[in-house]
């Protein structure tokens, strides 16, 4: 549907209205605002608006709920997909006198206030999550009441509607269900600024379901303040010392993305030792220390925030100065939406890209992300045929799937109403259900199209063509044209030198080896379904000591290095990202499998001296007098020399290792905890001659050594076996984590 301008009377009031939100007499509309104000109030359509960041999007839906308000309507439910984007929105609706509550997981205790400030009307906008549409609690008591007095239905950052959308959330979809339920008659606004034709026709089909017109304003996307580059550097250490020598030139403040919650809290670390006062922020911190360093960047009192997508759409800070990525997003179109936070109000703002050659081993979870696997699907159903409600960790036991991936399982399953959230947990509706493989296939084509996209985007200068105009065209920017500011059209303008003194203390922080490995403290919820006959907390007998490693597999510097020796065993290049999807828990981890051949090599010496300084620097209560290795099967050379090595180091007795009992583990790595401890249960065993060692040595503290400590039961088995033959303590060693 074509845009239509309003009628003279409502384009007068809109006018006073929006001077008035914005405190400002000279204010005017810009093109195509005014046209979804009358499409909305005047005549109670729907309307997609598709517009670059900065254009005023959030204008267009507080205009129109002042206007509605004033008419008698009820108030404005705006669904929206993160927590600091509500709390963006929330204040700009307080700047602008419009009245705006948020009901999240973030302000629990204040629901209740919430629910009486609407039921005396004295709410103009309330901001839900898409997952808050699933809470039994809000479903059952709030959802009906607001549905039934609703004045307007927003969809901010709408491209999540659509499975094609860079950023797709399955219980964005439950949004055309709710749209059925609507009174006749009351508008609805989508917005986003990261929506190319297929996504925008996808919308606009859901948002038109039952013959309803939907009108469409769409503008040019280039954003005219922003200077694109790509910096190609060949190691992690050249890039982390570009980063520390030339984030004092960037302009204003900012945020450096990264792809790893490890990248961004190494890099913090390695800035500030630089000099540079950063913050990092990833979803590990809690929500007052997410606020506190939103604040710290919006009042300038921080050069940048070191971020993971945990920062991704709708932090506001009109004049972001510049926006770094270590690493590539894994599509255009979500770089672009990356990007937009900056310039906004400013006329000139960096942006500057600087890939990794990792980058495409974490593109390979994105590529899948939202997709269930049919056998999970199938388990997980056929145990909830018994109609009864199962907690998460209960179905842990019937689907060998980590907890992240099964959540995002059961929300897919929701939305396609095959299980339904209910007090307790999840439930069947009896609904049949089929594995879609022709969609999940088109949809994993297209993210393969996309990563093609970026790494295309990523040439380097002399290959490339204007940067502008090639995210544009991702886009389906009609307008796209060379923008003769960015590094292809104008020429680099960022120095590509590395100072030696830059690169010394990347390199020396890099270099540094030892994180902690934490004990399991507690056995899996009903393992016992499983065969495995415990329960609740691991007795004090039978518990490890807190452990070392040299690095997680997440960590630049030596994770890298250990990911390229371990190869792949189905973890052996973990990624520990943060994707959005859950607003519980809004950036939960997931791990990503990276592809690699295994290799079984001997220790080298670079690797034992990390060994050495990270056994130097262990805080242990009690010193270990002898080592004792884990049994390998894919491994057997490194876990050996690596323990003997260690026994050197040390100048203690190397035991020998446990051994392997009814065919040794079983299982595929990667799995849950209750499957991941029901295949090495009773499977690693001290033998009879590790045993009487031992004995002579009677009970002493001993170093227990691995390659990889994924899961941790391994350890914590073979740990529990050596407590049980007589050792005092078990301090557990691996070369890695994968988390």
């Amino acid at each position: 549907m074509t845009t239509a301008a309003p009628s003279a009377d409502l384009a007068t009031e809109a006018l006073v209205v929006l001077r008035e939100l914005t405190g400002r007499p000279d204010a005017e509309f810009r093109e195509g605002q005014d046209a979804a104000v009358a499409a909305l109030v005047e005549r109670s359509e729907r309307a997609l608006v598709v517009q670059r960041t900065g254009w005023g999007k959030s204008a267009v839906y507080f205009v129109s709920t002042a206007l509605l308000r004033r008419r008698g309507a009820g108030p404005t439910l705006l669904v929206s997909p993160l927590l600091a984007l509500m709390r963006d929105q929330v204040a700009a609706a307080a700047r602008a006198g419009i009245r705006a509550v948020e009901i999240s997981s973030a302000n629990a205790t204040e629901w209740d206030d919430v629910a009486a400030a609407l039921a005396a009307d004295d709410v103009d906008v309330l901001l839900v999550s898409p997952e808050r549409l699933t809470n039994p609690r809000f479903r059952e008591e709030q959802l009906p009441g607001l549905v039934a007095r609703c004045g307007l239905l927003v969809v901010d950052e709408a491209h999540c509607v659509s499975d094609w959308g860079h950023d797709f959330r399955p219980d964005y979809r439950r949004i055309r269900d709710l749209l059925g339920t609507l009174p006749a008659g009351t508008p609805v606004l989508a917005t986003t600024a990261t929506a190319n034709e297929r996504v925008v026709a996808d919308v606009a089909e859901q948002l038109g379901a039952g013959g309803v017109g939907v009108t469409t304003v769409r503008g040019p996307l280039a954003r005219d303040s922003l200077r694109l580059g790509v910096l190609r550097l060949p190691t992690d250490r050249a890039r982390l010392a570009w980063l520390a020598a030339h984030l004092g030139d960037l302009p204003g403040s900012g945020i450096v993305y990264t792809l790893t919650v490890a990248a961004a809290e190494e890099t913090a670390a390695l800035l500030r030792d630089a000099g540079h006062e950063v913050r990092a922020y990833t979803g590990r911190l809690d929500d007052a220390d997410r606020k506190d360093a939103e604040e710290a960047l919006r009042e300038n009192r921080v050069k940048a925030l070191v971020a993971t997508s945990a920062l991704g759409m709708g932090f506001d800070k009109p004049d972001l100065g510049f926006v770094v990525h270590l690493g590539a997003p894994s599509s255009p179109v979500s770089y672009y939406q990356q990007v937009g936070r900056a310039g906004r109000a400013v006329e000139h703002a960096d942006v500057l890209l600087l890939p990794g050659p990792e980058d495409l081993a974490i593109w390979q979870w994105f590529a899948t992300s939202s997709m269930p696997r049919e056998d999970h699907a199938a388990a997980v159903l056929s145990a909830m045929a018994d109609g009864k409600a199962w907690s998460v960790a209960r179905l842990e036991t019937v689907a060998d799937v980590r907890r992240s991936r099964l959540e995002l399982l059961l929300k897919v399953l929701a939305v396609d109403g095959a299980v339904e959230r209910v007090q307790g947990g999840w439930r069947s509706t009896g609904r049949p259900w089929v594995y879609d493989a022709d969609r999940y296939a088109r949809v994993t084509r297209t993210r393969e199209a996309e990563q093609r996209a970026m790494i295309a985007y990523a040439k380097p200068v002399d290959e490339a063509r204007c940067r502008m105009a090639f995210l544009q065209e991702a886009l389906d920017d009609p307008t796209a044209a060379p923008c003769g500011r960015c590094d292809v059209c104008a020429g680099p303008w960022y120095s590509s030198d590395v100072p030696e003194g830059a690169a010394q203390a990347a390199s020396a922080a890099l270099d540094r080896p030892g994180v902690e490995l934490a004990p399991r403290a507690q056995w899996p919820t009903g393992v016992d379904r499983l065969g495995v006959e415990v329960k609740g907390k691991i007795a004090p007998g039978e518990q490890l000591d807190p452990g070392r490693a040299v690095a997680r597999l997440t960590d630049l510097g030596w994770g890298q290095r250990l990911r390229t020796l371990l190869g792949d065993d189905g973890v052996g290049g973990v990624v520990d990202l943060e994707a959005p999807g859950l607003e519980e828990d809004p950036d939960a981890a997931f791990d990503v499998p990276v592809r690699r051949t295994p290799s079984d090599v001997p220790l080298d010496e670079e690797l034992l001296r990390a060994c050495a300084r990270v056994l130097a620097a262990w805080d242990w209560a009690e010193r270990p007098a002898a080592v004792v290795a884990v049994p390998s099967r894919r491994r057997p050379r490194l876990v050996t020399g690596l323990a003997q090595g260690l026994a050197g180091l040390g100048r203690l007795p190397y035991l020998g290792e446990l051994s392997l009992a009814h065919g040794g583990p079983t299982g595929q790595p990667g799995g849950n905890s209750a499957f991941r401890l029901a295949g090495v249960w009773q499977r690693i065993v001290v033998g009879p001659e590790l045993r009487e060692r031992l004995a002579q040595l009677g009970p002493v503290p001993v170093l227990l050594v691995d390659d990889l400590a994924d899961s941790r039961w391994t350890m914590t088995v073979a740990g529990r076996e050596l407590r049980l033959a007589g050792a005092s303590r078990v301090l557990p060693f691996a070369l890695a984590l994968t988390a």
